[in-house]
């Protein structure tokens, strides 16, 4: 299986783009940056790079804003509002603006819990409408979210050209509403297209978006250190460093995916290093990140190393309850395989086979049961060897 690229998402608590609806009481997050499992790489038995599933570039868990109440939440309690609005006759003493504005965010509630269920298509059609009224309504800040969000859908459903194009809207309106293009919002959006070339295989436009991305908050952050300590929040400056990491976590896939693994390595050091500083040793990025770094050293023959990395992510995954603790297992088992530590190997294997198949983790089910394969193989192929040896003596 060859490396499908998009984006992984790097997971963080704060790390989201926050966007204030007209008067700046309701608070809108843009799918992205938090709320998503990290997903992890499967080391194949053979040497090709491979990936276990695509990361998809929209939220489809319910989002919880600042006061603790989930999308699922305020959608029924609009609803409910509206019913009981209706039903005691109040006198409505909103503005046309307000109206409006309520309808959009009750559209873009309805589209979020639609994405939720899985209701692709009528998701699609409540952000439509959405996107009508925030023009009619000449309400930037929707146009924005709302096109982010039909970008991410069309990311899912893998239209990619139509998610190009309404990441592209989405920026145009955000850098002529004089956003700064180091802008933290500005950046993942970028990121998320340089993800969408490197899919379509216009190499030259994604290379280009990954370099803009992480030179861009290299510099700032540099710019930062020079800063007076309250100038910025910890929080900002957290998140900054965590879409560096996105960045170059991102790069290195890419790289890899091109079997330029010396350039995927660095990044995924410095990727690792800003997770491990920002999130700590064991939070599950982290040991995501420190399965693909060996997943990458093993491809360059590094097995010792490789070797390291992917027991500590395994023992630390082991004490935190990592979620894919299986794909773990099965990239250690990968490189015992590589190592020609075979009776290790088919215990990780068996390990990492039982856990996906208790998950329902039917890909991760299919490659172990092919790394299996191959295993037995590799076996079949050494004890062959050694009966020539002898007779090869005499």
């Amino acid at each position: 299986m060859a490396l499908p690229f998009s984006c992984r998402l790097f997971v963080s608590q704060g790390l989201c783009i926050k966007r204030v609806l007209s008067d700046g009481v309701r608070s809108l997050c843009t799918a992205g940056l938090s709320g998503c499992n990290p997903q992890l790489s499967v080391t194949a038995p053979g040497h090709e790079f491979r990936r276990r599933r695509c990361f998809t570039l929209g939220r489809t868990a319910p989002y919880v804003d600042d006061e603790g109440v989930s999308d699922r939440t305020g959608c029924r309690f609009a609803v409910l509002s509206a019913v009981a609005f209706s039903l005691f006759g109040s006198k409505d003493e909103r503005t046309e603006a307000q109206k409006m504005e309520d309808e959009i965010i009750l559209l873009l509630k309805k589209a979020k819990y639609s994405m939720m269920l899985g209701e692709l298509e009528a998701a699609n059609g409540f952000l439509h409408k959405a996107v009508r009224l925030a023009h009619q309504s000449h309400n930037n800040d929707a146009i924005i979210y709302t096109y982010s969000l039909m970008a991410n859908l069309a990311f899912i459903q893998g239209e990619l050209d139509n998610a190009e194009k309404l990441f592209k809207a989405a920026l145009s309106f955000m850098l002529s509403g004089g956003t700064a293009q180091d802008d933290n919002a500005v950046i993942e959006m970028s990121l998320k297209l340089a993800s969408i070339y490197a899919a379509q295989n216009k190499n030259e436009l994604a290379e280009h978006g990954f370099q803009f991305c992480t030179e861009s908050l290299e510099a700032k952050l540099e710019k930062q250190k020079d800063l007076p300590p309250d100038t910025i929040s910890e929080e900002e400056r957290k998140d900054t460093r965590l879409l560096l990491g996105l960045s170059l976590d991102a790069r290195a896939r890419y790289l890899a995916s091109f079997r330029h693994f010396t350039g995927a390595c660095r990044d995924y050091r410095h990727a690792l290093q800003i997770c491990q500083e920002e999130q700590g040793e064991a939070h599950p990025q982290t040991l995501v990140l420190m399965s693909d770094l060996a997943t990458v050293l093993d491809l360059q023959g590094k097995h010792d190393e490789a070797l390291a990395q992917v027991r500590k992510a395994v023992e630390l995954g082991q004490t935190a309850g990592h979620p894919d603790q299986h794909i773990l297992l099965g990239n250690m088992a990968g490189i015992l395989m590589h190592k020609g530590e075979f009776e290790e190997s088919v215990k990780m294997y068996e390990e990492a086979l039982a856990l996906a198949q208790e998950a329902g983790d039917v890909e991760a089910v299919e490659q172990f049961q092919e790394g299996l394969k191959e295993l037995s193989r590799r076996r079949e192929g050494k004890k062959q060897s050694s009966n020539k040896e002898p007779s090869h003596k005499q």
